[in-house]
């Protein structure tokens, strides 16, 4: 193993990917309608899959959105250290490299948790 791969995964070995984390991720490059630039993304994978070299996350966006209440979970500005009130975009989650995620920015509070895991059972039609 070159050296730059080995520093490139003792990095990645040091991130401690949690699930309900938020990070900043980089999405690009943006195909269609994925949500692409350098934005927050929630963590939804479950911590069973801790060294996975990939992880599940939803986009968040601060275009809000108060009417959409399935496809989307809102957070007020300061929670889990965001600038903005934001929207967790749900029908967006998708799996990326874990290269992509650059930073953590802090963690979903509980309450919230149970309202993103009702939101994905509804959008992925499971019981």
């Amino acid at each position: 193993m070159s050296l730059w791969l080995f520093s490139l995964n003792l990095n990645l070995c040091k991130m401690r990917i949690k699930q309900f984390d938020i990070w900043i991720a980089d999405l690009e490059p943006q195909r269609g309608t994925e949500a692409g630039k350098v934005r927050p993304v929630l963590i939804v994978q479950t911590n069973l899959l801790k060294d996975h070299p990939s992880t599940v996350v939803c986009p968040i966006t601060t275009k809000v959105s108060p009417s959409s209440d399935i496809l989307r979970v809102h957070i007020k500005k300061g929670i889990a250290n965001l600038k903005h009130d934001s929207d967790i975009m749900i029908d967006q989650i998708r799996a990326i490299d874990n290269r992509r995620l650059t930073q953590k920015v802090g963690e979903l509070p509980h309450d919230l948790h149970l309202k993103v895991n009702e939101n994905i059972k509804i959008i992925l039609d499971l019981d």
